[in-house]
């Protein structure tokens, strides 16, 4: 089975088409290279069994949205992981800042900070294997959601595969390995789906494929528990900014039927900020007021027009 390429067009991740794209450089490892001479050893512990952490980051006006936070995550997955990233918090930073700079970038761009265990003696899981420090790349690219696909909404579709629990598989760590939520994802789009909505292993909503998902019932902003969900930085920041604003907010287990009885619906990432839901498993969504009220706050807050 071949997937259609068109379906990157309303995917979660899409962004609108810049050909300056073509000639960014990459940072690896202290240097800077074409993004066709970019490239890692096929004895890399990420490449052999995706062992690593990354973060996305977004550049508006100059500013790097949340650059805190997502660096305080990086550090805490690496912990977790007894991953040496081999750099302060400070030098983190100022890969990811010194990459944008390198490509002359100041706004509408996005950077993904790639950090893997390094390179290995052999193929294996063992990290006692590990032959040098960790690797880390950055690539940053020019990416802005287009305000009309984002208005058009998503379709989700519910997966037969479940988020899984810290003693399986830690959403909360933003590791390389991502093949059960690929998996999901190519579900969704085997459904006519844009994105896969996964329930937690009790049968309750949790998230989406790569990003948070909250829906609008009465009034009221419902979001998952987040004991299954990802660490999302954009979801905190979205439930910070609703409580501030006085919007009732309920953080905890909910069930499809209740979901299907929603008003509104809408999932959260880093690069697309908030992006309204218009279908789930074929039942209809609409943009309402409280999503569009909670976008324009987000807006302001990550310095938008």
């Amino acid at each position: 089975m071949q997937l259609s390429p068109q379906a990157s067009k309303t995917s979660s991740q899409a962004y609108a088409p810049d050909e300056r794209n073509d000639a960014v450089l990459v940072y690896v490892d202290g240097e800077f290279f074409p993004r066709s001479q970019a490239k890692v050893s096929v004895f890399d512990a990420g490449y052999v069994c995706g062992d690593g952490v990354w973060e996305g980051v977004r550049l508006v006006k100059g500013r790097v949205i949340s650059f805190d936070e997502h660096i305080d995550r990086l550090i805490e997955g690496a912990r977790s992981i007894a991953m040496d990233l081999g750099k302060t918090r400070e030098e983190l930073k100022a890969v990811i800042t010194d990459t944008f700079e390198k490509n002359g970038m100041v706004d509408g761009a996005h950077a993904r900070l790639m950090v893997t265990r390094g390179v290995k003696k052999t193929p294996n899981q063992d990290p006692r294997f590990i032959i040098g420090g960790a690797t880390i790349v950055c690539v940053a690219e020019y990416k802005v959601v287009g305000w009309e696909a984002k208005q058009k909404g998503l379709k989700l579709f519910t997966s037969a595969i479940r988020c899984s629990g810290p003693d399986v598989f830690d959403l909360r760590l933003n590791s390389h390995s991502r093949l059960n939520f690929i998996q999901a994802l190519i579900q969704a789009i085997n459904a006519g789906a844009d994105e896969a909505l996964m329930l937690d292993p009790h049968g309750f909503v949790s998230s989406c494929n790569s990003t948070n998902f909250f829906v609008v019932r009465k009034g009221a902003l419902w979001t998952s528990s987040g004991k299954y969900c990802f660490n999302g930085i954009t979801r905190a920041t979205v439930l910070r900014l609703a409580r501030e604003a006085g919007m009732p907010v309920h953080e905890g287990d909910f069930t499809l039927a209740e979901m299907y009885n929603a008003e509104e619906a809408f999932i959260t990432g880093t690069l697309g900020g908030i992006t309204p839901v218009t279908q789930i498993d074929g039942r209809p969504y609409t943009v309402g007021p409280l999503t569009a009220r909670l976008d324009r706050l987000y807006r302001d807050y990550a310095g938008q027009d």
